[in-house]
């Protein structure tokens, strides 16, 4: 049997803890939900106005696997990302502390979400390693769509961090309109698609 000893004041490793409190399930829920509902609301639109998502999903071979822009599932799309928020916030608040108190808490948020839901993904999704080697699809598919997901992953992993260690009730009373009005546009979407 090897006995280690290891003597963390002599290490070279620093991690910085504070004593941020934990916010409750409920209150960490809506930020999660939120954050992610506008970022994700906020990237992609502004993504598909610079990299002219329209165009691509029509004419590349995305258009085997994506659906056109003019679909009412893709209008829907803002309005069904508060199921997937919730899902984070189930995954995440178990984790909270380690992001929340640590002082490079929003980098190591960033790289789960960067490693796991990104390029790691469990399947073969476009710009994941997965898709990479196991789709046909041409390598400036893959990266194409990159820089609008580690955006999006960046700002929300920035704001979460940053609105559960400065709460306030500003940030609920904003990002409660923002949802409001992301809500009611990806309705909007939805009634104009359908016509």
């Amino acid at each position: 049997m090897v006995h280690l000893e290891v003597d963390v004041a002599k290490t070279d490793v620093a991690v910085e803890i504070s004593d941020y409190p934990l916010p409750s399930f409920n209150a960490f829920a809506w930020r999660v939900v939120s954050l992610h509902l506008l970022t994700y609301f906020m990237l992609g639109l502004a993504a598909y106005l610079i990299l002219d998502y329209r165009q691509a999903y029509e004419t590349t071979e995305l258009r085997y696997l994506m659906r056109p822009t003019t679909s009412p599932w893709v209008a829907a799309g803002p309005a069904l990302q508060p199921v997937r928020g919730l899902l984070f916030a189930l995954i995440l608040y178990p984790l909270a502390s380690v992001f929340i108190r640590r002082s490079s808490g929003m980098l190591i948020l960033w790289s789960l979400f960067l490693g796991m839901a990104v390029l790691g993904t469990a399947g073969p999704s476009p710009g994941s390693l997965e898709g990479i080697i196991y789709t046909k699809l041409p390598l400036r598919l893959h990266l194409f769509g990159l820089p609008e997901v580690i955006v999006q992953t960046f700002l929300f992993s920035f704001g979460l961090v940053f609105w559960c260690r400065k709460p306030a009730r500003w940030k609920n009373v904003a990002s409660g309109i923002g949802v409001g009005f992301v809500l009611l546009m990806s309705v909007a979407g939805v009634l104009a698609a359908l016509k």
